[in-house]
């Protein structure tokens, strides 16, 4: 058989069975793979490209993981796109069969990585097959812009997002952990999947996200204000806020623990995890001719103690 690299092998007609472990099995490697303290950074480690190349799917650029495929030529592919070529092989076109690559995966089994946020901060190293669950929870991995109003793709940290927010979105930006905004909309017979604002706080050292918006329940639109914060869940744990709405002595209140950024908008909005106003009674407490929506939502963040 002819081989493209020497880490390939035809094992058709072999019984050899190797114990490397399963895509489920990498994501649920033991809890120590997440401690960084026992993932000491090794300075004398060196992968050279050319054994990142020969880990890298030709179809999806990805790292590759058992099982990993090769044509009869030595080209390989990960099980993931081998249904997608319609198996064909993506490099020669020859058929790919049921061949595996277990010289490649016993290289793979080898390695030790650096963590794929190391330039968030993250010095860890990492066996070949822990390093993807490390990353799903990687404390290091970088937030996602929590601003709703549209599609943005920007990621980083929560300095990087706070000045994103407020120079590309022009977010308001507020210190201090009480509010009190006003919301105006006229015509609010239409209401849109739309977020009508988001506001930052900084308080104790950290931020907040207010978000208020419009949405549909149903058939029913209804209003729904919420507090994000910007960090991870564990710390969210230790702040609380309220939200009160209400008018012509009636008033409405909502206390409750912030989600983390981690948990998109859309998430925390269609959990109803947040002071939910129906329309009716949001128009009874803007008064007037209803023909108008003016909504004064008063609230406070403290941390636990």
């Amino acid at each position: 058989m002819a081989t493209g690299s020497p880490y390939f092998e035809d094992v058709r007609g072999k019984s050899e069975v190797i114990d490397l472990p399963s895509c489920e099995d990498m994501m649920d490697i033991g809890e120590h793979e997440n401690d960084t303290a026992q993932s000491a950074v090794k300075p004398n480690l060196a992968v050279s490209s050319s054994v990142h190349e020969l880990l890298e799917c030709p179809v999806c650029l990805t790292a590759m993981y058992p099982p990993i495929h090769q044509c009869s030529n030595g080209h390989t592919i990960c099980s993931s796109c081998k249904p997608r070529v319609h198996n064909r092989c993506p490099t020669c076109r020859h058929e790919l069969g049921n061949i595996r690559c277990l010289a490649l995966e016993k290289v793979a089994a080898s390695l030790e990585l650096p963590c794929k946020y190391q330039s968030f901060g993250c010095m860890g190293i990492y066996p070949y097959y822990g390093k993807l669950k490390h990353e799903s929870q990687c404390s290091f991995r970088p937030y996602n812009c929590p601003y709703a109003g549209s599609e943005c793709t920007v990621i980083g940290d929560i300095p990087y997002l706070v000045a994103h927010l407020k120079d590309d979105h022009k977010v308001d930006m507020h210190n201090g952990s009480t509010f009190n905004h006003r919301y105006v909309k006229s015509n609010p017979h239409e209401v849109e999947n739309a977020t009508w604002m988001l506001t930052v706080f900084s308080c104790f050292g950290q931020y907040f996200c207010l978000h208020f918006e419009a949405f549909q329940l149903g058939m029913a639109p209804v209003y729904i204000a919420f507090l994000r914060f910007m960090g991870d869940e564990n710390e969210a744990k230790n702040y609380c806020y309220s939200l009160e709405v209400g008018g012509h002595g009636r008033k409405m209140t909502w206390q409750g623990m912030p989600r983390s950024i981690r948990d998109s908008h859309r998430k925390v909005r269609d959990s109803y995890d947040g002071l939910i106003i129906q329309r009716n009674v949001a128009l009874f407490f803007s008064g007037g001719d209803r023909k108008e929506l003016k909504l004064r939502v008063t609230g406070r963040i403290w941390k636990e103690q």
